[in-house]
């Protein structure tokens, strides 16, 4: 039996997941998480060999997540849930840790098929990012790329601050999600839009959106 951590803010989604794994008789749910930040320490805690996160999450987005721990606690191995399709996020997710990439309209199957995978020591992407293109895909994701993201020129704290602002999250209350002083989270802000370019809080939620690291309203569009 796998020791698997679940990672995803809905709890119907969790409960899904749990029934689905562990009626496969492949794996143990041995802790949920619903947020980010909490996962990372979840799974740095209980050292599981398997870790399914959602990508877009609270507080710390799944790449995020899997950047951490792939490098905390490379021994588990990491599938990622998505609904997103998109060649950037396929590639982010090979170039730090990810084992297979599971696409949330895709069968059920598939996600045991990628439990079956990444414990043989391989990697799955679900259709349409079938087998065939792995290869190519982890190519690409471990060579250097000439162009600079920017997203990549923050340290991790201004990551989980950036996605904290994007949420509306004021300086006092990042603070205390994060453990730090409020003028250290003004710092980190300042330091992000010095980064990034932002002009303001409008430029930042766009940046955010655009890395799916938060959701729009629904029926809202930025001008």
């Amino acid at each position: 039996m796998l020791s698997t951590v679940l990672v995803d803010d809905h709890e119907v989604v969790r409960q899904g997941v749990r029934v689905l794994l562990e009626q496969a008789d492949d794996c143990r749910v041995v802790g949920e998480a619903a947020d980010g930040l909490s996962a990372v320490a979840m799974i740095e805690e209980l050292k599981p060999e398997i870790a399914v996160i959602d990508v877009q999450l609270p507080d710390l987005n799944g790449i995020e997540v899997a950047r951490r721990v792939h490098e905390t606690t490379p021994a588990t191995r990491i599938i990622v849930l998505s609904m997103y399709s998109d060649e950037l996020f396929v590639l982010d997710a090979l170039r730090h840790g990810v084992s297979a990439y599971v696409l949330k309209s895709s069968a059920a199957q598939d996600l045991i098929s990628a439990v079956h995978t990444v414990n043989s020591g391989g990697r799955f992407l679900s259709a349409p990012l079938n087998a065939r293109a792995i290869d190519q895909y982890v190519h690409t994701a471990s060579s250097p790329r000439p162009d600079v993201d920017r997203y990549e020129l923050l340290t991790g704290r201004e990551r989980e601050v950036l996605q904290l602002a994007a949420q509306g999250q004021t300086n006092q209350q990042i603070a205390d999600r994060l453990a730090i002083s409020p003028r250290t989270a003004e710092t980190h802000r300042s330091n992000i839009s010095r980064k990034l370019g932002f002009r303001n809080q409008l430029d930042l939620i766009r940046f955010a959106e655009s890395r799916k690291l938060i959701e729009p309203p629904r029926g809202a569009e930025l001008p």
